[in-house]
């Protein structure tokens, strides 16, 4: 027997990646995610400035909402209604968004939406999990990572272009044809687990520690990403306007290729033991980018916190899963998109106090120093999983 053989033996042996039902699935991924950031920028330009914060707050509410309750709704109706459901309250109050320009109307649109969003995310995020064989969960996810976060990049301007030149009623439009259209694949979806494994509720989720020791570390990085998503524009001098659009696209690019990346580590060394670098990179490059008037130091750190941003993505999302059985994907699922929800929504609302009263330099500064609280769950995460990054199947406790 040659020395590669047992290499061989084990790459054979890897079970397929992307299969039919995988696929169906990558449909409406995007539908979903099309008709979202097609209007994420363009419904608050249409309530004026006035009314702007309140329909992507109303919006950004009524998503937080859906998630907590969504994973009771899939345990009881199943993937492909909850998904159906999903894509219709997304899609079509989309189609009516422009019928009035009253601000109840389009709060009204954007609660109704983002109860769709919700649904889409927490059962389209449990079905893909029970789709992506466990051997493989890390390159699994960060796959999906790279279907649902190309179509935001090109839709999330798309929209505003479209807008300024064709108006708002064919961008809605066009928004919720891409939600419903998307509809025709799930009926080749398979409609739920079948497991023994007793469902995980999102109170039960809540209570458990080796499920949110994960979700306050990915929270703690999504609070940065809303702050570099928000203030860098503001921070960065004006002269430097090119710098800003360049890093804004660097940093979704770094995390794109470190999800890769640690996707592949994790599923051959386990994601537990990445958990902590993602957590020290994110905060080494926010501190990096609290050099706010050097471009390099500017370019360097939103790419070392992207790449950091990207490990925490993947390694979470990989080590949370692991932890319950198949029944408590949804609530997994519903658990690490409000760890960035609220993490993104704190981040801004937080730091634009902070800097009001340091200036941007000292905020990003201040702000690296109190991510590395997160260091404390880490460190006590890993001692608890005892680097193995394979815990049993199951609901983690301690």
């Amino acid at each position: 027997m040659t020395p590669t053989t047992p290499r061989v033996s084990a790459t054979a042996s890897r079970p397929p990646l992307l299969t039919r039902p995988l696929l169906l699935r990558f449909v409406s991924m995007v539908g979903a995610t099309v008709s979202f950031f097609l209007l994420l920028s363009v419904v608050p330009r249409y309530a004026t400035a006035s009314g702007a914060g309140l329909a992507t707050g109303a919006l950004m509410l009524s998503t937080v909402l859906g998630e907590l309750a969504a994973p009771r709704l899939v345990a009881r109706y199943g993937y492909r209604v909850a998904l159906i459901a999903g894509l219709t309250l997304l899609g079509a109050p989309a189609l009516v968004l422009t019928v009035s320009d009253g601000m109840a109307w389009i709060v009204a649109v954007c609660l109704v939406r983002g109860l769709g969003f919700a649904l889409t995310l927490v059962a389209g995020g449990a079905l893909t999990a029970s789709l992506i064989p466990a051997e493989r969960r890390g390159e699994g996810l960060a796959l999906v990572g790279l279907v649902s976060g190309v179509p935001s990049l090109i839709a999330l301007p798309l929209g505003v272009w479209l807008a300024a030149h064709v108006g708002y009623g064919p961008v809605a439009v066009a928004a919720g044809m891409a939600a419903l259209a998307a509809i025709v694949a799930v009926p080749g979806l398979p409609d739920r687990e079948r497991t023994s494994g007793k469902p995980v509720g999102v109170l039960a989720g809540l209570r458990t520690g080796g499920l949110m020791r994960p979700g306050a570390v990915f929270a703690t990085t999504a609070l940065a990403a809303g702050i570099v998503v928000t203030f860098l524009p503001l921070a960065v001098p004006a002269a430097n306007g090119t710098v800003v659009a360049v890093a804004l696209f660097a940093q979704p690019a770094a995390s794109t290729a470190a999800r890769w990346t640690a996707g592949r580590y994790g599923d051959r060394h386990g994601p537990a033991r990445l958990v902590v670098p993602g957590l020290v990179l994110s905060a080494g490059g926010l501190l990096i980018t609290a050099m706010t008037g050097s471009p390099v130091a500017v370019l360097t750190g939103v790419a070392v916190f992207g790449t950091g941003f990207g490990i925490a993505q993947n390694a979470t999302l990989a080590l949370m899963y692991a932890r319950v059985p198949a029944s408590g994907y949804g609530t997994v699922t519903a658990l690490w998109n409000i760890a960035y929800d609220g993490g993104m929504g704190v981040g801004a609302a937080g730091f634009g106090v902070l800097a009001g009263v340091t200036g941007y330099p000292s905020a990003f500064a201040v702000t690296a120093a109190l991510m590395l609280v997160a260091l404390i769950p880490a460190y006590r995460d890993a001692r608890t999983d005892r680097g193995s990054g394979t815990p049993p199947t199951g609901v983690a406790t301690g």
